[in-house]
């Protein structure tokens, strides 16, 4: 094994630790590039070899120029294998929008009701703290890009799943990562204001997750039901197809 591989792998098992540890959680940032080089002792080639191994797990979401909203943002956390093989299904055929929407409906309505009829009540942090990173205080003026927005939002939603626990639907939701946020920012550019549009979204996350807080199965059911088909409807992606 060369030294450049052992170098990126290096820096690719670090951010992983960090990762699993909660020293770096999703809405974070990661470390520039050269304060990465600088405290693993790597090239910056290697860094970036790294961050592109990140990139394509899922894991992180890039973004270039320069401000807050710039360089490499978690969305992720390490996740098994099965989900990975499910994203290189969904990269080498285009999905129906419309599929990727029954299948969400599916999936998250009944992780919702489930959530919310489990006992004792599942702790929700990690879900919650995704919603206040989408969601800048006044205070605040870093606004976060729609991509990141986006990005932060699918997590939100494989989140829940991986709350209650069922392996199965947490790796098929995180196989099909890629194509949600895909359709979703497809879906952005139609709509007549992000800024309405976004604050939507977030009240009915709160909505999802007093549901799920108040026991009521029902509710948070219909909550997402109405949460995923409403920005489908609202955004015109009837009958597209994603080339991913």
């Amino acid at each position: 094994m060369s030294d450049e591989r052992r170098a990126w792998q290096m820096v690719l098992e670090h951010i992983e630790a960090d990762l699993l540890s909660g020293a770096l959680r999703p809405g974070d940032h990661l470390p520039s590039e050269r304060a990465l080089s600088i405290e693993l002792g790597v090239g910056r080639s290697s860094v970036r070899e790294a961050i592109r191994v990140l990139e394509v797990l899922g894991l992180i979401r890039t973004a270039t120029g320069s401000g807050p909203t710039s360089g490499a943002i978690i969305v992720a956390t390490p996740s098994g294998g099965m989900s990975a093989l499910m994203r290189l299904q969904v990269a080498a055929t285009g999905f129906a929008v419309s599929d990727i929407v029954k299948t969400r409906l599916v999936l998250e309505t009944s992780v919702a009701a489930d959530l919310a009829a489990t006992e004792p009540r599942p702790d929700l942090t990690l879900a919650t703290d995704l919603l206040d990173a989408m969601e800048p205080g006044e205070a605040d003026a870093t606004q976060l890009t729609i991509n990141e927005f986006l990005a932060l939002d699918t997590q939100f939603h494989l989140t829940l799943a991986e709350i209650l626990g069922n392996q199965v639907i947490a790796a098929t939701m995180a196989g099909l990562r890629s194509s949600v946020e895909s359709y979703a920012r497809v879906g952005a550019s139609h709509l007549d204001s992000w800024a309405d549009a976004s604050a939507r979204l977030m009240h009915e996350h709160r909505q999802i997750i007093a549901a799920i807080e108040a026991g009521d199965a029902d509710r948070a059911r219909t909550v997402v039901h109405a949460h995923i088909s409403g920005y489908y409807a609202e955004s015109h992606l009837t009958g597209q197809q994603l080339d991913q």
